[in-house]
């Protein structure tokens, strides 16, 4: 597990970056590079995400001077991403998800099982879908995942247990909630 992130740690790199501290950039590109890919991520293909992610920092430290809340580095940056979305739909489809592999060494049905699961994933209301992404994608725990988003840890707590019922729903796994009011109960 990673050492957690408190506030005054964000504010204090977000300063150092603010006074050319190229550790303190680094800091926070390191630290918040899985919230921004994560949110990508759920809007298309991982080399599409990867590039919006480098496009997304280079444009928040463009404006990190104008950041007035430095421990809201997080929320602020997850903004900025969500408002960065690929310009023409001719640079998506460069994207093609027909290429993309789950991973070098998986096989063929782990990397269709892996892109089927993303799909659905894709498919879910962001809180749910930027949630289950830092989680299930990123590997955070709730804990560090609330101290990236600015959310409490009971709000990501209730987003990671809604999210993954809605996304067990979708993969087939659950039966949708209307559906188990119609089973009559024994």
């Amino acid at each position: 597990m990673r050492p957690p992130v408190t506030p005054s740690d964000i504010a204090s790199h977000v300063r150092a970056a603010v006074a050319g501290s190229q550790g303190g950039y680094a800091w926070l590109y390191r630290t918040f590079a899985p919230l921004v890919h994560s949110i990508h991520l759920g809007m298309g293909t991982r080399a599409l995400a990867d590039e919006l992610t480098q496009e997304t920092f280079a444009l928040a430290f463009s404006r990190l001077h104008a950041l007035r809340e430095t421990p809201k580095f997080g929320p602020w940056i997850a903004a900025i991403a969500r408002r960065n979305l690929p310009r023409t739909p001719a640079r998506e489809d460069a994207f093609d998800e027909e290429h993309e592999h789950a991973s070098e060494t998986s096989g063929p049905d782990a990397s269709a099982e892996a892109e089927r699961v993303l799909r659905a994933i894709r498919s879910l209301p962001e809180a749910y879908r930027e949630t289950l992404l830092l989680r299930l994608v990123e590997g955070m725990s709730g804990p560090e995942i609330a101290a990236l988003t600015g959310l409490t840890p009971a709000s990501v707590r209730v987003n990671l247990h809604r999210g993954m019922a809605k996304l067990r729903t979708a993969l087939g796994l659950a039966p949708a909630p209307e559906e188990m009011s119609d089973v009559a109960a024994p």
